[in-house]
């Protein structure tokens, strides 16, 4: 009976130890090394996509950790409560209501997450998708860098090739699962907007634009002379149907070498080419080496 008193001092101070020990663990496989990459890493496509997934399973994780605790640990106090003598109607009430709303809220919270979630999951294999297949272009002298970071947003791919420079906005967006064949796949395009089967779209095309112009300023900037940059719209998965032209490309992702034809000559130097991938790795080489958790000498 008196052991039922102690019950919650006694899962406090075992999930207290519990806590100290995961610590001590990881910091005993870390003692003694350090990582031998001494400058940080270039970014890879979804890379800020990446770090929103990792920040909401980490939320998850904790709601559900929140959500199998609080309960035991209500019920643990009350049963002390309950053995002290205390005990009372208002107790039984409080115990019981004050769990029950907890769960629930923690529940809609996860499900806002998840759904959350699985928006940026779909982001993700989507850029993926598009910045392995715009890698290819390397192959033509093309250099290719992922998730440029801007003012307050970032690029998600960026092209540099003797043919000009391009910035690529990737949308990832779901088809109907309605067996509809082509029709329910392709997403038509009037000059203006986005006509997808169940819905229309503007804000990608008005995005793409803007972030193309963005880079366009800065480039020129940092150069020292006009960079103009092209805005190109990747919609993965989908078969595009133009009804008007467009000084914007629209394409599903796939053959970027569409990226290459219509330009004209040759109208980026080798000279120019390496000072404007000077600047753009400058802003992209970010990532820091995960592996023992520590920092580049010298950073």
């Amino acid at each position: 009976m008196y052991l039922l008193l102690f019950t919650p001092h006694i899962i406090f101070l075992g999930t207290f130890a519990i806590i100290i020990g995961v610590f001590w663990f990881f910091g005993l496989t870390r003692r003694g090394r350090r990582n031998p990459l001494t400058r940080q890493l270039l970014r890879m496509p979804g890379e800020t996509l990446r770090k929103g997934i990792e920040a909401l399973d980490d939320d998850l994780n904790f709601y559900l950790l929140a959500t199998v605790s609080l309960p035991l640990l209500f019920y643990a106090v009350y049963l002390a409560i309950a053995v002290s003598g205390k005990n009372s109607t208002f107790t039984v009430i409080l115990y019981t209501l004050s769990p029950l709303v907890a769960v629930i809220i923690l529940i809609f919270k996860m499900w806002k997450k998840a759904k959350e979630r699985a928006a940026l999951r779909l982001g993700l294999d989507c850029e993926l998708a598009v910045g392995q297949e715009l890698n290819q272009l390397m192959l033509q002298g093309c250099r290719i860098y992922h998730d440029f970071p801007a003012e307050k947003f970032n690029v998600d791919h960026v092209v540099i090739s003797p043919k000009g420079v391009f910035a690529v906005e990737t949308k990832g967006r779901a088809k109907p699962d309605k067996r509809g064949g082509p029709a329910e796949a392709t997403v038509v395009f009037d000059g203006e907007s986005l006509i997808f089967p169940n819905w229309t779209e503007k804000k990608p095309l008005d995005q793409a634009k803007r972030q193309a112009a963005w880079l366009s300023q800065w480039l020129s900037s940092a150069v020292g002379e006009p960079v103009w940059v092209k805005p190109v719209l990747a919609l993965p998965g989908w078969f595009i149907e133009r009804k008007k032209p467009s000084d914007m490309l629209i394409y599903n992702g796939k053959n970027p070498d569409l990226l290459l034809k219509g330009t004209g000559n040759a109208c980026v130097t080798d000279i120019l080419m390496q000072r404007i991938a000077h600047q753009v790795e400058q802003r992209c080489r970010d990532v820091e080496p995960v592996a023992y958790a520590k920092k580049a000498e010298g950073k």
